[in-house]
């Protein structure tokens, strides 16, 4: 065999540059920044209030007894894998959320026109849909109330979608811009994308009544326009699933087409474990279909299939009657002490002569 001879080292930057010299630092993102400031505040007596994620007295991420329950049943499940999930994630998972967010009795689920695709947490699931909004549909733009969640921006912007926003808070009224609402989502260009928050609005925490939301469905029924719903916080805002999630079963079961990215970061405190599906009710089961196997191709280059150990978690939970039972009460208790907090500072802010 001909020996070959060492190359020579290939001298791109004769003065030792680095290839990304020009390179400029990017700005902070703000809830990380703070994040970072508060862990290296000394200060005993302090409160980080910048990201959602539910705390114990002692300001220590709390983690569900039930789910605690759960990882240690799956810990002690010898005949468990690790094999690669399918790359809609795990199908009990999915049908499982699916049956959560749309009610058992939810027509579009029997009729199969839901396809629900496990997602990494809810950011993913809003990607994965706005990615392939960008790819098959005909309107690219969206609508976003305003204000809404810091990083929605940045997950639609960044599949190539344009946004646009809708009146939705009053900051002097403090209180739902409703007339306002339904006026610019009149005037919305047709066929034009409209994300909504389920239920506990962030970041104002309003959100429309039942006989509003019926007037805002037949309003974008009427007007053409493709509902997007980001649902973070079922179970949170009134302590009961099923009335958190009445927006979406609104929309679910009038026989038109909507989007609904699912989180289970907030309501069974999985923050970490980035777990969240994607459903996407269509008007027919072969259009389902056809969804589902587009999706696929959407998911695959982003991170080709999604993680077991979240899906694990939920899956046990939803499927068990006691099981499920444990989660709604934690989850209930949260519920009421997020409400007792709130009073509690709220009061205590007027007590020291704030004027809210």
């Amino acid at each position: 065999m001909e020996h070959l001879k060492p190359m020579e080292p290939t001298r791109i930057h004769s003065n030792g540059d680095s290839l990304f010299q020009d390179i400029t630092f990017a700005p902070d993102i703000p809830v990380y920044a703070t994040t970072a400031a508060y862990n290296k505040d000394p200060c005993p007596n302090k409160l980080h209030l910048g990201i959602g994620v539910y705390r114990t007295e002692e300001g220590k991420c709390h983690t569900l007894n039930v789910v605690k329950q759960v990882e240690q049943a799956l810990a002690n499940d010898l005949s468990a894998d690790k094999e690669y999930l399918p790359i809609t994630g795990m199908p009990e998972f999915n049908k499982l959320s699916a049956k959560l967010m749309f009610g058992s009795g939810s027509p579009a689920i029997k009729e199969s026109r839901v396809v629900t695709v496990q997602c990494v947490s809810g950011c993913l699931s809003l990607r994965v849909g706005a990615e392939f909004l960008a790819k098959h549909y005909h309107q690219h733009v969206v609508y976003l109330p305003e204000p809404t969640y810091g990083n929605h921006p940045n997950l639609i912007s960044a599949a190539g979608l344009t946004l646009k926003t809708y009146r939705y808070y009053d900051p002097k009224t403090l209180v739902l811009d409703f007339q306002g609402l339904l006026e610019d989502l009149g005037s919305a260009l047709t066929g034009a994308i409209v994300l909504f928050h389920a239920c506990g609005h962030n970041p104002t925490g309003v959100d429309p009544t039942c006989q509003q939301w019926e007037q805002i469905r037949q309003l974008v029924r009427q007007r053409g326009l493709l509902p997007f719903f980001d649902c973070a916080y079922q179970g949170l805002v009134s302590g009961n699933l099923d009335d958190d999630a009445q927006s979406i079963r609104m929309f679910g079961c009038d026989g038109g087409e909507c989007f609904v990215a699912q989180s289970y970061s907030k309501n069974m405190g999985l923050y970490g474990e980035r777990i969240g599906s994607l459903s996407i009710v269509c008007k027919t089961a072969d259009v389902a279909r056809r969804v589902e196997s587009q999706l696929k191709l959407i998911i695959r280059p982003l991170y080709s299939n999604p993680p077991i150990h979240g899906a694990a978690i939920v899956t046990a939970i939803l499927k068990d009657r006691d099981l499920y039972q444990k989660w709604t009460n934690e989850l209930k208790a949260m519920r009421d002490r997020l409400v007792q907090v709130r009073r509690q500072l709220y009061d205590s802010l007027c007590n020291k002569g704030n004027r809210l």
